[in-house]
C-alpha cells in the first residue's frame, strides 16, 4: 500500500513555533529593534545594520540552479533544507529568501516557502499578506500612475502622454488587464489613452525595495524613475512629478525585512519579491546586510536558473550590496535533467510522462550539458559551486548517482538531498559540502565594468553567460540604446530579460544551445532600480490563470483554518 505524504500545510502545522525574540536572540539582534505582527512574525528596523555591523561576516551563500523545467526543481526548499542543515553539522545559520507574490499562489505555481519539511513558517502568512508590503509597492506604484495621469489631465503640455511606459500593478494573475483603456467617459474623467497592468512583482518599485540599502538610498531611488519623456523629448522622472517623497511615505514600514523561522527554527529573512524574468529575482540587499552578521552562514536564494537569478545576484545585487559570496548551489534534478536530454516534454500542471519516471541513466548523461553550463557559470564569477541533487520520489538510484558523476567529471562537489522528506537532517552532506567550499579562497568579481558600455554589457552577458554567438539588435533597439547613452544611462548594470526555460532565449531549446543569435527587440530603463532591461522575446508581466488555477482549491472551513494552500 502506497505512503500517503502529508501536504505542506498539515506539515506546517505541526510546527512548534519560537516567540520571535527567542529567534532574533539567536541572531544577536536586540528586542528593540523588533517590531512584532503577531506572536509568529516581526519586522526588523534599519538600526539594525549599525547595531551589528561590528559582528563578523558569515559565509555569504546563493542558491541557483540548473535550468528549470515548468514544475520548478525546489530551490526553495533546498535553500530552507540546507539553512536547516547547517545547525545539524553545528554551524549556525540565517536564511533570506523572496516574499511569494499572490498571483501564482492562487495561479499555477502555489505557494513559495519551501515544501515538507523544509518549510518556513506560518506558511500561510507568508503566501498570502504577510505584513502588507506587497499591498504598500503596489499602492506607492499606483500613486505615481495616478499622478502620472493627474499631470496630463492638468498640464498636457508637459509629459508626452504617448512616451508614458508606467503602467499599473496588482498582485493577481489577471490576463484581461495586459492592455486596458483609461480615461474613457467625460472630460473630467481624465485623457484617454492606451496602458495596462503589470503584477506587482514586475514593478520597478519591488526592484527599488530588493536593491536599496537605506531609506535615504531609496527616497533618491524612486525619485530617478523615469516614466516616460516630456513634450520635448527628454526622459521625465517621479521626482520632476513630486511623487517620489510621497511613495517613501508609503514605503517607510515596507522597507524593513521581515523575521520568520523554519520548521526547525532555523531564523529566515523575507523582503521583497521581484519578478525574475525582467528584473532582479532576488531578495533583498537590507535583509542580506543584516543576514550577514547574524551567523555563521547567511543562505540566500536566486531566481530561476544561475543565466538569470545567479548572474543578476553577482554583477547587480552584489555591486549594490558591496557584498561577496563564499560559496554557490546549483539545484539539479533528475527530471530536469532528463527534460534537458531533449526526449520529454513537461508542462505544468499535467503529470510527467510515464516513460520518463522509468530508471534510465543515459537520459540524464544526455542533459547533462546544461548542468555543466551553468556550474561554469557560477564560475565565470570565481566563485566555488557545489551541486545539490534535490531527490523527488519518483528518482532512482542510478540517476541521482549518473547526477553526482557528472558533478565528478567537472570537478565539483555533490550531494544527495532528502531535506524534503527528512528535514535539515536529509542535507547534512550538502551542508557539509558547502562548508567546505566557503572555506576556499574567493576570487569573486563582476563580468563586466560599470565603465563598459550598455552593448558590451549586453554582448558579454550574453556570449560567456548564455553561449550565444552574437547579439542581433532590433532597428528600436538600437536607437534606444543610443538614447540611453546620450542621456547618461550608460553606466547601468544590464539585466537581459529572456525565457527561464532555457539557456537560450528560445523556450524550445534545451541543455546548452551553440550558434545561436540573442535578438533584443526592445530596450527599457529601470533607471531607479539602476539597470536597463533589454527584452528578448515574449515576456509576460501580468500572468494569466490556467484552466484549472490553484484558487478553486482554496477555501476556509468552519474553525476559520484555511484549506487546499500549497
Amino acid at each position: 500500500m502506497a505512503v500517503t505524504f502529508p501536504t505542506d500545510l498539515e506539515i506546517a502545522r505541526q510546527a512548534k513555533l519560537v516567540p520571535m525574540p527567542q529567534i532574533a536572540e539567536r541572531m544577536g539582534i536586540a528586542p528593540d529593534l523588533l517590531e512584532p505582527y503577531g506572536h509568529d512574525v516581526a519586522k526588523i528596523k534599519l538600526e539594525a545594520i549599525e547595531a551589528l555591523a561590528g559582528r563578523p561576516k558569515a559565509k555569504y551563500v546563493v542558491v541557483s540552479a540548473i535550468t528549470p523545467t515548468p514544475l520548478g526543481e525546489g530551490k526553495t526548499t533546498t535553500t530552507v533544507g540546507l539553512g536547516q542543515a547547517l545547525s545539524h553539522i553545528g554551524r549556525s545559520a540565517t536564511v533570506a529568501i523572496r516574499q511569494p507574490s499572490m498571483g501564482p499562489t492562487f495561479g499555477i505555481k502555489g505557494g513559495a516557502a519551501g515544501g515538507g519539511y523544509s518549510q518556513v513558517v506560518p506558511m500561510e502568512r507568508l503566501n498570502l499578506h504577510l505584513t502588507g508590503d506587497m499591498h504598500a509597492i503596489t499602492a506607492a506604484h499606483n500613486l505615481l500612475a495616478a499622478m502620472i495621469d493627474n499631470q496630463i489631465h492638468h498640464h498636457e503640455t508637459l509629459v508626452d502622454r504617448d512616451s508614458v511606459t508606467w503602467r499599473r500593478v496588482l498582485d493577481v494573475s489577471d490576463r484581461v488587464l495586459r492592455n486596458v483603456i483609461v480615461g474613457l467617459g467625460t472630460r473630467e474623467d481624465g485623457v484617454i489613452r492606451q496602458t495596462g497592468f503589470d503584477i506587482t512583482a514586475a514593478s520597478e518599485v519591488m526592484t527599488v525595495l530588493a536593491l536599496t540599502t537605506s531609506l535615504k538610498d531609496m527616497r533618491q531611488r524612486l525619485g530617478r524613475i523615469v516614466i516616460g519623456n516630456t513634450t520635448s523629448g527628454k526622459p521625465i522622472s517621479a521626482e520632476e512629478l513630486h511623487a517620489a517623497g510621497a511613495m517613501t511615505v508609503i514605503l517607510r514600514d515596507a522597507i524593513k525585512p521581515n523575521l520568520l523561522q523554519t520548521l526547525e527554527n532555523t531564523p529566515v529573512l523575507v523582503h521583497a519579491g521581484p519578478f525574475g524574468n525582467i528584473a532582479t529575482g532576488n531578495s533583498s540587499v537590507i535583509a542580506d546586510l543584516i543576514g550577514i552578521h547574524t551567523g555563521e552562514f547567511l543562505v540566500t536564494e536566486a531566481g530561476f536558473g544561475a543565466d538569470m537569478g545567479a548572474e543578476r545576484f553577482f554583477n547587480i545585487k552584489c555591486r549594490a550590496s558591496g557584498l561577496s559570496p563564499d560559496a554557490a548551489v546549483v539545484v539539479a534534478t533528475v527530471r530536469a535533467l532528463k527534460v534537458h536530454s531533449g526526449r520529454y516534454r513537461v508542462v505544468a500542471g499535467r503529470p510527467l510522462p510515464r516513460e520518463m519516471l522509468a530508471e534510465n541513466p543515459d537520459d540524464v548523461w544526455a542533459g547533462a550539458d546544461n548542468l555543466r553550463k551553468q556550474v561554469e557559470n557560477i564560475k565565470l564569477h570565481g566563485v566555488t559551486p557545489v551541486v545539490a541533487i534535490n531527490a523527488f520520489p519518483g528518482d532512482h538510484a542510478s540517476e541521482q548517482a549518473a547526477v553526482r558523476e557528472i558533478a565528478d567529471e567537472i570537478g565539483v562537489r555533490s550531494a544527495v538531498c532528502h531535506n524534503f522528506a527528512e528535514g535539515g537532517r536529509g542535507a547534512t552532506d550538502l551542508a557539509e559540502a558547502v562548508a567546505e567550499a566557503a572555506e576556499e579562497p574567493s576570487s569573486f568579481q563582476f563580468l563586466y565594468p560599470s565603465s563598459a558600455t550598455l552593448r558590451e554589457k549586453i554582448e558579454t552577458i550574453a556570449t560567456k553567460v548564455y553561449g550565444a554567438s552574437a547579439v542581433e539588435y532590433y532597428p528600436p533597439a538600437a536607437e534606444q540604446l543610443d538614447s540611453y547613452e546620450r542621456n547618461g544611462f550608460g553606466n547601468l548594470s544590464v539585466c537581459i530579460a529572456k525565457t527561464h526555460l532555457s539557456i537560450s532565449s528560445d523556450p524550445k531549446l534545451k541543455g546548452a544551445p551553440k550558434g545561436w543569435k540573442l535578438p533584443v527587440r526592445e530596450v527599457r530603463a529601470s533607471v531607479g532600480a539602476g539597470f536597463v532591461y533589454p527584452i528578448c522575446g515574449d515576456m509576460r508581466t501580468m500572468p494569466g490563470l490556467p484552466s484549472s488555477p490553484n484558487a478553486v482549491r482554496i477555501d476556509i472551513d468552519d474553525k476559520g483554518e484555511i484549506i487546499g494552500l500549497s
